[in-house]
C-alpha cells in the first residue's frame, strides 16, 4: 500500500500526550507540511503559530477551556506543542484553507511518530483583545481568524482503534 495512503489510514485522534516537547525539527517539519497544504487559488493564505513556551501554552489553555464552558480541563490533553492556523478575515476560502493546513499537520505528525489531535475554538480565542495582541506581538500584522488548533506530542499509551466506518458513503456517476 502506498505510503501516504497508509498513513490516512492509520492517523487517529489522540488524547492523552507525554509531557515531553518534540523535537524542533519534527515540529519544522510538520509546520511545512502544513504551508504546503493546497489553496485556493495558490493563495497561500494560511498561517500557523507555533507555541511551545508553557506559560503561553498554558494561558491558551485556559481560554480555551473557559471558552468550552470546560474550566479546570486542558482541552489539549497534554499535548507540550499547539501549531495554531489562522487565516486572513476577508478571505472566502479561509476555512478551507486552514483545513488543509491542519490535515497535512495531523498526517505529518503522523508520519514522524507523534500524536496530534484537531481543537476547536481557535476561532473565538483570536476574536479577544489578548490573542489579536499576542498576534501583534509576534509581529503578525492584520485581522485573522483562528482556525485550528493541532495539538502535538508524544502518544502516552496505545493508538486507539478505528471506528467502524460507516456504510452507503460513496455513490458512483459512472
Amino acid at each position: 500500500m502506498n505510503e501516504v495512503v497508509k498513513a490516512m489510514l492509520e492517523r487517529r485522534s489522540i488524547r492523552k500526550f507525554t509531557p515531553e516537547m518534540p523535537k524542533k525539527e519534527d515540529l519544522e517539519q510538520i509546520i511545512e507540511a502544513g504551508l504546503y497544504a493546497a489553496s485556493a487559488r495558490g493563495e497561500q493564505d494560511a498561517i500557523i503559530v507555533a507555541i511551545t513556551d508553557p506559560a503561553v501554552r498554558s494561558r491558551l489553555s485556559k481560554d480555551n477551556a473557559r471558552i468550552w464552558g470546560m474550566e479546570g480541563v486542558d482541552p489539549f490533553y497534554g499535548a507540550p506543542a499547539i501549531l495554531v492556523v489562522l487565516a486572513r478575515k476577508d478571505w472566502p476560502n479561509r476555512v478551507y484553507d486552514g483545513s488543509l493546513a491542519m490535515g497535512n499537520m495531523m498526517l505529518a505528525a503522523h508520519s514522524l511518530g507523534l500524536g496530534s489531535i484537531w481543537i476547536h475554538r481557535a476561532k473565538q480565542e483570536f476574536e479577544e483583545e489578548e490573542w489579536q495582541n499576542f498576534l501583534k506581538d509576534l509581529g503578525v500584522e492584520g485581522e485573522w481568524e483562528g482556525i485550528g488548533h493541532c495539538a502535538v506530542g508524544y502518544i502516552d499509551g496505545e493508538v486507539p482503534k478505528p471506528a467502524t466506518r460507516k456504510a452507503n458513503r460513496v455513490y458512483w456517476a459512472e
